[in-house]
C-alpha cells in the first residue's frame, strides 16, 4: 500500500528525529531518506518552500549513507536534523 503525502512528511520527520535523538542511524534509514525526499519532490501539492529543505536532507542522507562513521555524521548534524523536523512540522 503506497503512502500519501501526509504519511511520507511523517515517516522523514520520524526517521530525522530518531536521528536527533538517538545520535545514530543505519544505511538504511539514508536510503529510506532518499526515497522518501525524492518521493514528495516530484508532488506537485508540496508546499515550495520546503523543497529547498528536501535538497538539504537527500544530501545529509547521501554523505550518511558513504559516510565512513554514520554515528558521527549524525552527530555533526544535529543542529540541521532540529532545524529540519522543526521546519517540515510547519508544511506538513
Amino acid at each position: 500500500m503506497p503512502l500519501n503525502h501526509h504519511d511520507q512528511v511523517n515517516l522523514l520527520k520520524d526517521i530525522l528525529t530518531n536521528h536527533q535523538t538517538d545520535c545514530c542511524g543505519s544505511v538504511s534509514e539514508c536510503e529510506q531518506l532518499e526515497r522518501l525526499v525524492k518521493s514528495l519532490m516530484v508532488n506537485n501539492n508540496l508546499d515550495s518552500n520546503v523543497k529547498p529543505i528536501l535538497q538539504e536532507i537527500y544530501n545529509y542522507s547521501q554523505n550518511g549513507k558513504y559516510s565512513a562513521d554514520l554515528d558521527e555524521h549524525i552527530l555533526s548534524n544535529q543542529t540541521n536534523l532540529s532545524s529540519w523536523v522543526d521546519d517540515i512540522g510547519q508544511f506538513s
